[in-house]
């Protein structure tokens, strides 16, 4: 197969390309010098505009004044009278104030009068007769002429009374002139009043004008409109264009040098390495690969084969992470499922064994594999359940709000936890809060009390001695509910902090190895708080202890008492002997409990939540052993064996849960029940416990 070279297609896009620069370039340069014109023409008539109208302001003072002085009745009476005295304290003072070199009256005959001048002017009378005979039209005039002493400004203006401001309906009376001598000092004036320096010249030639200057050019002519001299004003010109086309220089010949590099380099960098790589790819040549090792740059090809290769091997890692991580993940979730699963199975496996070894009427049969049945749809449905925990990840679970106490729940909490570190040499305490709640709260009581309770398993686990505290604070303002959770143990250290809330990752140590457990307690905590839409943080050091602050929103219930369902369902089934009390909510499971006891002398009485056990112990003093369900609707075991135990310590109370692990175990020894029995139940293990517990001499004993 013919390869179709890449090098020519290079040079093509390269010089392609520079041909587009090379046009957009002359156009820029094309634009900038028309530019320049342009703006240096608009830069010059806005001069010429500006000098215009600044003399015309340098002039206005003198029109003012000379008009107001030659409307003036006492004027006329000096040129009838001429009082030289009045003139001299009148006129003849207003040379200051004219800022003039030269005063002069003519009579309406146009006859010299008198005069007012400074050392500069000696000439008495040069003002043209032609120049008066155009004030009778004009009434004032402004011109310039040429004196012995130099080129002057004159302004002229024709005297009427005062009734004729126009100077147009009555007869002249005379002519009055102010004379300004063009010198150094009213050039210097012009040039500041213009911002702008002026030469002057009286011929009428082109003046040189420097570069970067704009300049202006104002003609000086007399009554006849001869020219008499010229001021040319010129002032800085800031916009630069040379810069510009002497930058547009500098690029062009950049872009040549640079394209001369481009094609050597495109050579050496492109072409070259692209061959090797052709020869290695095609015959494995050896030489051509280790040139290709020594050569510098990023190739596409090879670079895709590298990266290629590299993204291989880091795929394979993270399906190694994952695989792991899916490992531990099915750890916990056997776990889980190892509890949820034991409920329905332990009718099954009970109603099973009765089956097998009692002997029961054809009706109980039936009845007893409609209820192994129903288990097992039940046991498909958890399993259901148990898939819809994935769903955790996705944030698809919702908390189960309700009314909570929360002082209540706190102090509940602390009873609970306290019964468990008798042992230990720790100072447990609940800090009471300096703002109580106002009223109930609305939050997912379980999970939050889920959340306080890993938490201070976690802070009493890794305290060997010391204190652990926690409490909370109502924060009005935030609208914020803050939980704090100390102690003074081993502490975490800094670079663990990161990972401290993941799911299957603990902090490594001989104490954590000690205590046991996966990990999950903070993960999920974080999690359950995440789902109360709250935070939760880590202040920790190594050797001084661990705060884990987290906060809640505060919603308050203005329901100040929260009824409680009354006892209802409370099942006698015989009188006998010994009465046994069996806490189960679940109706399948109690009728185990039944079929089981049913051959044996005992009373059994049913409470189906933790609340009605609680009150039936407490109101029947006939009670001699509980089967307690630990997790049951409105109070769970734990919490009806924490209200019953300070009014009846010696009532045996046994924990029948699903709850199977080793933790499970010690966590329920640690509360205080008398016996533990897991789901699936045996007859054995069950009257075994029974016996051993209504034995009244051997329970005394122990």
């Amino acid at each position: 197969m013919k390869v179709k070279k890449t090098f020519p297609k290079i040079l093509w896009l390269i010089f392609s390309s520079s041909i587009f620069f090379i046009l957009l370039y002359f156009a820029l340069f094309y634009y900038t010098k028309k530019a320049e014109k342009q703006v240096y023409r608009t830069t010059i008539e806005q001069f010429d505009n500006e000098v215009n109208k600044l003399l015309e302001v340098n002039s206005k003072p003198i029109f003012v004044a000379i008009k107001n002085d030659t409307n003036w009745d006492e004027f006329i009476k000096f040129i009838t009278e001429q009082n030289v005295n009045w003139y001299n304290e009148t006129i003849g003072t207003e040379l200051e104030i004219y800022e003039a070199d030269y005063l002069g009256v003519y009579d309406a005959n146009m006859n010299f009068i008198i005069r007012t001048p400074t050392a500069k002017i000696k000439t008495i009378d040069f003002i043209p007769k032609k120049e008066m005979e155009l004030l009778k039209k004009v009434g004032i005039n402004k011109f310039y002429l040429k004196i012995p002493e130099g080129i002057v400004e004159v302004t002229g203006a024709a005297i009427h009374p005062s009734n004729d401001p126009s100077k147009m309906k009555s007869k002249t009376y005379g002519y009055f002139f102010v004379v300004r001598l063009m010198d150094s000092k009213y050039i210097k004036n012009l040039e500041k009043l213009t911002s702008s320096s002026i030469l002057f010249s009286d011929k009428d030639i082109d003046l040189p004008i420097p570069a970067h200057k704009i300049s202006s050019e104002y003609t000086l002519r007399d009554s006849n409109n001869q020219f008499v001299g010229k001021l040319l004003f010129k002032r800085n010109f800031e916009v630069y264009f040379e810069n510009a086309i002497r930058i547009l220089y500098i690029i062009i010949v950049a872009f040549i040098i640079n394209l001369i590099v481009n094609l050597i380099y495109t050579r050496k960098l492109v072409y070259y390495p692209l061959d090797l790589v052709r020869r290695a790819l095609e015959s494995g040549n050896r030489r051509a690969i280790k040139e290709l090792k020594n050569t510098s740059g990023e190739f596409s090809y090879i670079g895709n084969l590298f990266e290629e290769n590299s993204n291989q091997k880091i795929e394979l890692i993270k399906a190694k992470i994952k695989a792991e991580e899916g490992d531990r993940l099915k750890s916990s979730f056997l776990a889980n499922l190892s509890h949820e699963i034991r409920t329905p199975m332990n009718a099954i496996n009970g109603f099973t064994e009765l089956l097998l070894n009692t002997s029961i009427s054809e009706t109980e049969k039936l009845e007893y594999l409609n209820v192994i049945e129903k288990s097992g749809k039940n046991l498909v449905g958890i399993i259901d359940d148990l898939i819809e925990m994935s769903k955790i990840e996705s944030n698809q679970l919702t908390p189960n709000l309700t009314v909570v106490n929360l002082e209540s729940c706190m102090n509940e909490l602390y009873e609970t936890v306290k019964i468990t570190i008798k042992n230990k040499d720790i100072d447990f305490r609940l800090i009471q809060p300096k703002t109580p709640a106002k009223f109930n709260i609305i939050t997912d009581d379980i999970k939050l009390k889920q959340v306080i309770i890993n938490l201070l398993t976690n802070a009493l686990k890794f305290t060997e001695r010391g204190s652990v505290t926690f409490g909370f604070e109502i924060d009005e303002e935030k609208e914020l509910i803050n939980f704090t959770v100390k102690d003074t143990g081993l502490g975490i250290d800094e670079d663990n902090h990161k990972n401290i809330f993941d799911r299957f990752k603990r902090v490594d140590s001989d104490i954590s190895i000690k205590v046991g457990g996966l990990g999950l307690g903070l993960a999920i905590s974080k999690a359950y708080i995440d789902l109360l839409g709250g935070t939760i943080t880590l202040e920790s050091k190594v050797g001084e202890g661990s705060t884990f602050y987290f906060s809640i929103p505060l919603q308050y219930s203005k329901v100040e008492h929260i009824s409680v369902k009354q006892i209802n369902n409370v099942e006698i089934q015989k009188s006998e002997e010994e009465t046994i009390l069996i806490a189960e909510d679940d109706n399948i499971n109690f009728l185990l409990f039944q079929k089981m006891m049913q051959n044996k002398n005992y009373k059994i009485i049913r409470a189906i939540n933790g609340q009605e056990a609680v009150d039936i112990c407490l109101n029947n003093p006939n009670i001699d052993l509980v089967l307690m369900d630990i997790k049951m609707p409105i109070m769970t075991g734990f919490e009806a064996m924490e209200q019953i135990r300070p009014i009846r310590p010696n009532l045996p109370i046994i924990a029948q849960t699903a709850y199977s692990s080793s933790e499970d175990k010690m966590i329920i020894e640690k509360a205080g029940f008398n016996g533990y029995l897991t789901k699936p139940l045996s007859r054995e293990n069950l009257f075994e416990m029974i016996n051993k517990y209504l034995d009244k001499e051997n329970y005394n004993e122990i």
